[in-house]
């Protein structure tokens, strides 16, 4: 229940947007308190997708859509200018269409590599070198930290734990804290790129830092991570695990994988060229790059057969519950400010309150209880007066701060899916110290670091 009162709080709690939509305050009216009620229960659902076996898209969805369509029929009903929640609805289709459209491509990559037997490849190449427990535990740290900045890390987590399971099925000792060097390591790791986590790309297209700026946030990310992982590795056994390599097919990359690699990176780079210089949305570039597989799924085609690779199959796989969780997440974020629930949220920054430094830390702790993506779209929203490192701090403290609830991040609720009883949120709340460790260190070297270049 406390979940639930501080998600209100928090929304209670943020104000100002950049919307120039003209809006009402309409929080102490029937349909203000209706709105907040529809989405505190709605999110009750969200949280509890397991409990009642519920898509949290479902929910979401339903939160975001019935939201503005009360608050239309209000408008309707007391002969208010309509065309002015027109005008929120579509900016909020705007805002989230930028986004969707970039990890739609993103996702599309994802799956086209997974096809490929790209990723298998990567898993087959660890567990037959014949490596202890403890350099698998460091190697698999190290590959969620350096590809969840290109992939997702809910992907990264659910690839990497796959190793775990096949490397050893038991022996928790090396389970458990390998499980969670892996969570810790991909929401690091998506910490300080652009594209690493939906937190950070937002706050990239809302504009709040350039490309580059959200590089500064590496040493920073990974110094907390190394901080929790040399913590964690003093747990793992240095023993050889048990496993027969003659047992394991060793897979094969598929024609054409090697180019499908370099696309993607090269699609990256459209996205950052096409934000960064051109001014265009980072999806243009996306969409660029979706092109281009195309492009090469066609040649693919006509040379071994359509069994080999079709691009219109990625598409199929992508997970589209999370892209609509997204995007009626977000509605509902905009319906709560429209509303005027978001107005008191910027107070909280202000010096004479808990400033800046310290609300942007209590985000981190917020970030574990609730999703990310509604707590950053409601700061994105609230817009307080922040300068760059202080915006830079959010993105931080955001990204790794769901990591220290096994159900804070997406990568934690996925390794939870992956290895059933035995990560688990007993297991990982008995090892949280060393992630709350690690998660001060990463902003006081954020701090430090920020002075030493004097951030503006």
């Amino acid at each position: 229940m406390k979940k639930y009162l501080l998600l209100s709080l928090l929304f209670t709690s943020f104000l100002f947007g950049n919307s120039n939509v003209e809006t009402i305050d309409l929080t102490m009216t029937w349909i203000g308190f209706l709105v907040l009620i529809v989405f505190v229960v709605g999110y009750y659902f969200i949280a509890a997708e397991d409990k009642y076996e519920i898509d949290k898209s479902i929910p979401a969805l339903f939160v975001g859509i019935v939201s503005f369509l009360l608050i239309a029929v209000y408008y309707y009903m007391n002969d208010l200018n309509i065309h002015n929640v027109h005008n929120e609805a579509e900016s909020v289709i705007l805002e989230i269409a930028e986004i969707f459209f970039f990890l739609f491509v993103a996702m599309t990559y994802i799956e086209s590599l997974i096809h490929m037997n790209v990723f298998d490849s990567l898993k087959y190449n660890l567990i037959s070198k014949g490596y202890s427990y403890k350099k698998l535990f460091w190697l698999t740290g190290f590959l969620a930290f350096f590809i969840s900045p290109i992939a997702d890390n809910l992907t990264t987590a659910l690839i990497l734990s796959t190793v775990l399971i096949t490397i050893e099925k038991n022996k928790k000792e090396f389970l458990v804290p390998g499980a969670i060097n892996i969570v810790v390591a991909a929401n690091a790791g998506g910490a300080w790129s652009p594209f690493g986590d939906i937190t950070t790309l937002m706050a990239w297209t809302s504009g709040k830092g350039h490309f580059v700026d959200f590089l500064y946030l590496f040493p920073a990310s990974i110094i907390g991570y190394l901080i929790t992982a040399f913590l964690l590795s003093r747990i793992v056994p240095n023993e050889m695990p048990h496993f027969d390599v003659e047992k394991e097919e060793k897979p094969k990359m598929k024609a054409g994988a090697q180019i499908t690699i370099f696309l993607g990176i090269f699609t990256i780079a459209c996205a950052v060229v096409s934000h960064q210089i051109l001014d265009f949305p980072a999806m243009w570039g996306m969409m660029f790059g979706l092109v281009l597989l195309k492009i090469h799924s066609y040649k693919l085609n006509k040379k071994f057969g359509k069994d080999h690779f079709d691009v219109f199959e990625s598409m199929a796989k992508i997970e589209n519950n999370t892209l609509m969780f997204f995007f009626g997440i977000l509605a509902a974020v905009g319906a709560l400010y429209f509303i005027g629930w978001l107005h008191l949220a910027s107070m909280v920054y202000e010096p004479q309150y808990l400033g800046p430094t310290y609300s942007n830390i209590a985000v981190g702790f917020l970030s574990a209880l609730v999703d990310n993506v509604p707590v950053m779209s409601a700061i994105l929203k609230a817009n307080p007066d922040m300068d760059l490192s202080h915006w830079m701090l959010v993105t931080l403290t955001a990204g790794i701060g769901g990591s220290l609830i096994s159900f804070g991040s997406a990568a934690g609720v996925g390794v939870m899916g992956k290895l059933k009883g035995v990560y688990t949120f007993g297991a990982h709340f008995k090892y949280a110290w060393t992630i709350l460790i690690g998660y001060f260190i990463s902003i006081a070297v954020w701090y430090l670091q920020f002075e030493m270049l004097g951030f503006k």
